[in-house]
């Protein structure tokens, strides 16, 4: 099949989250015929690997507050660059269509009448589950799976619908949620959620330095102080988390594993 990207075209590409092996083939031959790539700072260290030799790599990351680039600079650039008559790949660590500002993106290409296309790509919530061996639905259990994030702009209370979200039949996979585990926990239990749901915490999915912690939700606060380090996580909760510890010999052999009472 030929792969439709001719000069002067934008793909917004699926990174997947991390490990260079879950990218689909789409996406790595994306990768390897752009000639210039935007790229976020969730991508995998060795995903940029795969560019071929003379192609940009630009960092345009987002992390904590910490911005190389706002967003609105970012839609200028990869327009620009494909007015410009380049290949361009817009890079972004799990699926660009879940938290992953695609829409923006997708309407400002649009605007200045530049093809786009958007590779999809394997979501953390998946690869963290993968790594547990654990599913995130269950017949007669799980049968929903909510994704929300946890990120609110500095100064700003994180404003969730924590009725809708306490759901005790439910999966709940909460993207960027280490920094809000407290309240996280604190609004969910007075929602109604069980204290002693479940919960798996997974730092850095997929990669070699992958930690897991796992816990209960009225300890979540002091599990993602006391288990974990700096990258990002992903908290998984719900009954269907009941269970995880046992699952640590489906992990890699390199990843930290706790738990908590």
């Amino acid at each position: 099949m030929t792969l439709e990207f001719p000069a002067g075209m934008v793909w917004l590409v699926g990174a997947g989250p991390g490990d260079p092996e879950l990218l689909t083939r789409k996406a790595e031959r994306l990768i390897r015929s752009a000639s210039v790539i935007y790229h976020d700072a969730l991508v995998g260290p060795n995903v940029l690997d795969l560019a071929a030799p003379g192609c940009r790599l630009v960092y345009v990351g987002k992390r904590s507050g910490r911005h190389s680039q706002d967003q609105k600079t970012i839609d200028a650039l990869i327009v620009d660059a494909a007015l410009a008559g380049e290949r361009v790949v817009r890079l972004k660590g799990g699926d660009p269509s879940i938290f992953g500002r695609s829409a923006e993106e997708l309407d400002a290409c649009r605007a200045a009448g530049v093809p786009v296309a958007v590779c999809p790509g394997v979501t953390a919530a998946s690869a963290a589950a993968a790594s547990l061996c654990r599913s995130l639905t269950l017949r007669g259990l799980s049968r929903k799976l909510t994704f929300v994030t946890a990120h609110a702009k500095a100064g700003e209370t994180l404003d969730l619908d924590w009725q809708l979200l306490a759901d005790p039949d439910a999966t709940l996979a909460v993207y960027m949620g280490k920094s809000e585990a407290e309240a996280i926990s604190r609004n969910l239990i007075q929602a109604g959620l069980p204290a002693d749901t479940p919960v798996a915490v997974i730092e850095n999915a997929s990669l070699p330095d992958e930690r897991h912690v796992f816990t209960r939700l009225d300890l979540l606060s002091l599990a993602t102080r006391a288990g974990l380090g700096s990258g990002p996580a992903i908290l998984l909760i719900g009954r269907v988390m009941q269970g995880a510890m046992s699952s640590r010999s489906c992990s890699k052999a390199s990843s930290r594993i706790e738990s908590l009472p």
